[in-house]
C-alpha cells in the first residue's frame, strides 16, 4: 500500500475527489449534500494506490476504514479450510468496510488488488465523525448501504435454484465491462462455487452457440440478446 496524498493538492483537488465520492455512495436526489459537507469529506480523504496482488485488508481482522475504490479491480474472497471461495469482484465506484463500521464486526472476506488500485480511504474515526454530525451526509451513506443490500439479494435470488449455465449468464452480465470479463475462469468458477472442469463445459457449449468468445483469462459476449435470454432476464 502507497499514499499518494491527493492530486495537485489543494482545497479545489479535495472537493473534486470529496464529489466524486459522494456520487458513490448513494441518491443525491434523496439526499442532497451542501459545499460544506463537501469540504468536510474532502478534508478527511487518503488516496493511496495498491499494486497487483497488494492485500487491501484481510479477513477477520476489524474494519479500520471506509474504501471507495477510484480505479482497477479489487477480489473479495474468504478462506473456509483449505477452500477460497470468491464473494465478490470490485469495479471503480464500489465501496467497502462501511458496513464493518456500523455493525462494529470482523471483516467477513478479505481484499487483494486484481489490477493497479487506486482507492479513497476514510478512516473510522472519521467516518464516524461525519455520520454522527453531517445528517446530509449519514442520509446518502443509509442509501448507499440500502442499494448495495438490494443488489445483493437480486443476485441470491438470481442464482437460487438455477442451472449452471443460467447462473453463468447472469454472472457474465454482471461482471462485463464493454462486452468483456477480464477474468480467469478459474475465478468465474469460484465466484460461483463450481469446479473449473465444469465451468470450462458450458462456457465451451456457449461458445459453440456463438454466444460468447473465449480467450486468455477473458470472456467476450458476442450475442448479448442470447447471453440475455440465457440468464432468464427480460429482454427489450
Amino acid at each position: 500500500m502507497r499514499l499518494l496524498g491527493l492530486p495537485r493538492s489543494g482545497p479545489d483537488a479535495m472537493a473534486r475527489e470529496a464529489a466524486w465520492m459522494a456520487r458513490c455512495v448513494g441518491r443525491g436526489e434523496w439526499a442532497p449534500l451542501f459545499d460544506d459537507d463537501i469540504d468536510e469529506l474532502g478534508q478527511r480523504l487518503e488516496r493511496v494506490h495498491f499494486e497487483p496482488g497488494a492485500l487491501v485488508f484481510a479477513q477477520g481482522a476489524g474494519s479500520e476504514a471506509v474504501w471507495v475504490f477510484r480505479s482497477g479491480r479489487v477480489e473479495l474472497s474468504r478462506r473456509d479450510g483449505n477452500r477460497r471461495l470468491i464473494v465478490q469482484i470490485v469495479h471503480p465506484g464500489d465501496v467497502d468496510g462501511d458496513i464493518g463500521l456500523i455493525l462494529q464486526m470482523p471483516l467477513p472476506y478479505s481484499a487483494h488488488a486484481i489490477d493497479d488500485v487506486e482507492a479513497l480511504r476514510l478512516s473510522a474515526e472519521d467516518f464516524e465523525w461525519l455520520i454522527g454530525t453531517r445528517p446530509a451526509l449519514a442520509r446518502r451513506w443509509l442509501s448507499s448501504v440500502a442499494a448495495r443490500l438490494m443488489t445483493a439479494e437480486r443476485r441470491i435470488l438470481q442464482l437460487a435454484g438455477r442451472d449452471l449455465k443460467t447462473q453463468l449468464a447472469n454472472l457474465l452480465l454482471d461482471e462485463e465491462r464493454e462486452d468483456s470479463v477480464a477474468l480467469p475462469q478459474e475465478s468465474l468458477a469460484a465466484l460461483l462455487g463450481v469446479r473449473r472442469p465444469s465451468l470450462n463445459k458450458v462456457l465451451r457449449d456457449l461458445q459453440r452457440a456463438g454466444v460468447v468468445r473465449l480467450s486468455y483469462r477473458c470472456v467476450d459476449i458476442v450475442d448479448r440478446r442470447a447471453l440475455v435470454r440465457t440468464a432468464g432476464r427480460a429482454t427489450d
